[in-house]
């Protein structure tokens, strides 16, 4: 019987640049390619087309895909779970070494192709195989991949099962057990229990979350708070801004229905706003007339000038920059280099947790001081995560009961917190639990 192998390739020491190879017999299929944004101080609203793959695996801020040289087997399939960057942001820098197909949701597969089509070094010419969740890919006689929906950040997030001849991998990385979402379905907890029935060889997780103790909150706690703020305000002739990530269309939509019961005009700015937005719409998730979109400097510029013409109180702008990164939309209004100007009085929300990194928290903080200078009242973290905490890692586990564990997307620490959960349901580290670095193959027996 085939022989299978995980090799760690990226996101095992770290949170971003995921990569993972599985490799049955011979066979290998590759579940994403991401980028770590903060290695290169880039974030949503910039431009990776021009840096060569050389240079950003130096920089540590892709997959240092060099192991796969010494993998003995061929790339069958390439796998994104989901459109987030750290997950898809490398496929236009090295999917190409690779003569596969890149198989995703259809949400994802836009986005996908978008990087694509923007790359400026190489060519990516991997045929793009759109597939919903619920649905089948045969990469060869023996092994087959299936989409199993689940709940994220990000609207068509999936599960990937590869059913081999030894048995099914599930490759679940990112995740949360969302039982009442605001866009889309509850994740299919019977496929989850079948498989786990069937017999599950090995679980690969993220950890992002795993050391925040109980569960995390639905997305519809987020919708809530979101409109607390936002509408339960005495306050109506503040101006009021919102920034929160550019690709979460469930929270934006939120937004939007809030300034519309505010009797405001939602605007959304900033380049990647309108590229998700974009995304949403073609892909039957957001219609076109829903919200103005400008995402040019020239065009958000020409927006926030009208804006402040036609008075603040009229409007409700959702921007990117919720990190504080420097040449986003509000870092641009926190310095003053816009005509909207924020006074005394004037409404900031941060619909979005802090990215726990020096860099950000810093940017953060200096954006956060120069609004308050200006007189703006801050209201912070009104946002619930994307990522599962520990109870719902407890809840995967006991639903679909792996053989063996292997936690991905995380450091030393969230694995060791990931590592505790599990041995409490059973599993012993170095015999059905495992944890792997960048650059190391496990043997799966």
């Amino acid at each position: 019987m085939k022989d299978i192998a995980i090799i760690a390739v990226g996101g095992y020491n770290e949170i971003g640049r995921n990569m993972t190879a599985i490799r049955i017999g011979k066979d290998i299929v590759v579940m994403d390619m991401g980028i770590r944004l903060d290695r290169v101080q880039i974030h949503e609203d910039t431009d990776v087309e021009s840096l060569h793959a050389a240079d950003l695996i130096n920089m540590g801020a892709i997959p240092d895909d060099s192991i796969m040289q010494n993998v003995d087997g061929k790339v069958r399939a390439i796998a994104c779970t989901h459109g987030h960057l750290d997950h898809i942001g490398a496929i236009s820098k090295l999917a190409h070494k690779y003569h596969a197909p890149i198989i995703a949701s259809p949400f994802t597969a836009d986005l996908i192709n978008q990087e694509i089509k923007s790359e400026k070094i190489f060519g990516v010419k991997n045929p793009l195989n759109i597939m919903n969740a619920g649905e089948r890919f045969a990469v060869t006689e023996d092994i087959e991949l299936e989409f199993i929906r689940v709940q994220h950040s990000i609207v068509d997030c999936v599960f990937a099962a590869i059913h081999t001849p030894k048995g099914i991998i599930v490759y679940a990385n990112d995740f949360k057990i969302d039982r009442s979402p605001t866009l889309g379905e509850p994740p299919d907890f019977a496929r989850l229990r079948a498989l786990g029935k069937q017999g599950v060889l090995a679980l690969i997780t993220e950890t992002t979350n795993a050391s925040i103790s109980g569960k995390t909150p639905s997305e519809k706690i987020a919708k809530d708070l979101v409109w607390d703020v936002l509408i339960g305000t005495e306050e109506s002739k503040a101006g009021v801004m919102v920034t929160t990530f550019s690709s979460h269309i469930a929270r934006i939509r939120a937004i939007i229905e809030a300034a519309h019961k505010m009797g405001r005009k939602p605007v959304l700015l900033g380049r990647s706003m309108e590229k998700y937005w974009g995304t949403a719409v073609r892909t039957g998730y957001a219609q076109q007339n829903e919200v103005a979109v400008f995402g040019r400097r020239k065009s958000v510029d020409k927006a926030l000038k009208r804006i402040m013409s036609d008075g603040k109180d009229k409007y409700l702008p959702i921007m990117t920059g919720h990190q504080g990164e420097p040449g986003a939309i509000l870092s641009r209004v926190a310095n003053g280099e816009t005509d909207y100007l924020v006074e005394s009085g004037d409404r900031v929300i941060f619909s979005a947790g802090i990215i726990p990194q020096p860099l950000n928290e810093s940017n953060r903080h200096t954006v956060v001081t120069k609004l308050k200078m200006r007189g703006g009242r801050i209201y912070d973290n009104v946002h619930v995560s994307g990522h599962a905490c520990r109870e719902d890692h407890w809840e995967l586990l006991r639903m679909i009961q792996p053989e063996h564990v292997i936690p991905s997307h995380g450091n030393l620490i969230s694995h060791g917190s990931y590592l505790m959960m599990a041995e409490e349901t059973g599993y012993s580290l170095g015999s059905n639990i495992h944890l792997v670095r960048n650059g190391q193959e496990l043997l799966i027996d």
